[in-house]
């Protein structure tokens, strides 16, 4: 069990009224709110170490690059990757994805070969894929979702050939809160000799992943997800890769030896960090990370299947209530989207606003599973650590005046 009142203590702005109302925060699959031991991470940076990093040797950039470092090898420990060199510090999973599609992606795939993503991808794993079979005359195939809202994975041999380059999946979906068989996934790709990159977005916050034991190629994920700022991402990948991969952009910091005529690439992670990093990010990501470590991830996925659980629960006995995803609590995270029968999602979210109640509205990123649901949009509440069941019941309390409004509307 968590010490939620210690946990929310740590949390500046769980304080305040919205609207006269405590503040219900559940857009956690959006962004994540930020304990205060993150924000003195980065304000002791700008106040007492703020210098450039692997540039000088006085002391403020010495303390810089140790603590930017240190965070390195934090996020390296957090996922188990095999050394720190192995994890490229980008401003985001959309970034991170991004890099390995002009990096790799733009180097490997060819035409006639082919990518394989699902239908429930969030668009910043989707579109890069899309543009790359644009230029490269790649095709795309797509894995489609069971009845629960799970991958099926049933058609696999059909779906994954010896012409299949990437199988670029997301092992947590942004909208449904399914957990995809991911492993499955990728021991069939690597069957056939694909690589995968898993977009771990929603995963890597709330569940242990291990790269080693997944044997993933990529993995990519965001810091202001896990308690950390935004502007600040992650791109793994197997350090064998890594070396074979030309530079993502030019500039300082990425080179070995610059000529006037030519260059020579930077050593791992450098050769993809080029120019002056968000370096007050990434320390207050590594301040995340330890803020996450000292609870433990098992706890916190307990806590959030919990938590949803108990909302499905109440969300079950309102009438003309539509729920998405897996029924399967073990199947799934701390994510519902729902939406009330007749009613636009976007005017639930701002009855709930009224009365403090942050959820997301709208196609959340993932236009081809909103088309897949024939709907333009859904609501979407999410959780996290700092999260209650009395805030659930505030919610509930808050869609069941949504539904009267609408009720008494419609009856006029």
């Amino acid at each position: 069990m968590l010490n939620l009142d210690a946990i929310r203590a740590d949390f500046p702005i769980l304080k305040q009224m919205i609207n006269d109302h405590p503040l219900v925060y559940f857009d956690n699959a959006a962004t994540t709110q930020k304990p205060r031991q993150v924000i003195e991470a980065i304000v002791r940076y700008y106040e007492t170490d703020n210098a450039n990093i692997h540039r000088a040797v006085h002391t403020l950039s010495q303390r810089a690059t140790d603590h930017f470092e240190a965070a390195r090898k934090l996020v390296a420990a957090f996922i188990n990757a095999p050394q720190p060199e192995s994890v490229i510090f980008t401003q985001g999973t959309t970034d991170s994805v991004n890099l390995v599609m002009s990096s790799w992606g733009s180097h490997q795939i060819k035409a006639g070969q082919n990518i394989v993503l699902s239908q429930p991808e969030h668009h910043s794993n989707l579109v890069p894929w899309q543009m790359l079979a644009e230029q490269t005359g790649a095709s795309l195939r797509f894995l489609q979702l069971n009845a629960q809202g799970i991958l099926d994975l049933s058609d696999l041999e059909s779906i994954l050939d010896e012409q299949t380059a990437l199988v670029a999946v997301q092992q947590m979906s942004n909208v449904l809160g399914s957990i995809h068989p991911i492993q499955k996934l990728i021991d069939a790709a690597h069957a056939v000799g694909a690589k995968v990159l898993v977009d771990a977005a929603q995963s890597v916050p709330h569940m242990p992943v291990d790269v080693q034991a997944m044997d993933c190629d990529f993995l990519v994920f965001s810091a202001h997800k896990m308690l950390g700022p935004t502007g600040v991402g992650v791109m793994y990948a197997k350090t064998e890769i890594l070396e074979q991969m030309p530079p993502y952009r030019g500039g300082g910091s990425m080179i070995k030896e610059v000529w006037p005529e030519r260059y020579t690439w930077g050593d791992l992670p450098y050769r993809f960090e080029a120019g002056t990093p968000n370096i007050a990010g990434v320390i207050g990501f590594g301040a995340a990370i330890s803020y996450i470590n000292q609870i433990g991830l098992p706890a916190i996925l307990e806590h959030e299947q919990m938590l949803t659980a108990y909302a499905l629960d109440k969300m079950k006995q309102m009438e003309n209530l539509v729920l998405y995803g897996p029924t399967d609590i073990s199947q799934r995270g701390g994510i519902i989207a729902f939406n009330f029968e007749g009613i636009h999602p976007r005017d639930v979210g701002e009855i709930l606003d009224q009365q403090g109640v942050a959820i997301r509205t709208g196609h959340h990123c993932c236009q081809p599973l909103m088309q897949h649901y024939g709907v333009t949009g859904m609501a979407r509440a999410s959780f996290y650590i700092y999260n209650t069941c009395q805030e659930i019941d505030v919610l509930v309390k808050a869609l069941g005046r949504a539904q009267r409004i609408f009720s008494r509307a419609a009856s006029r």
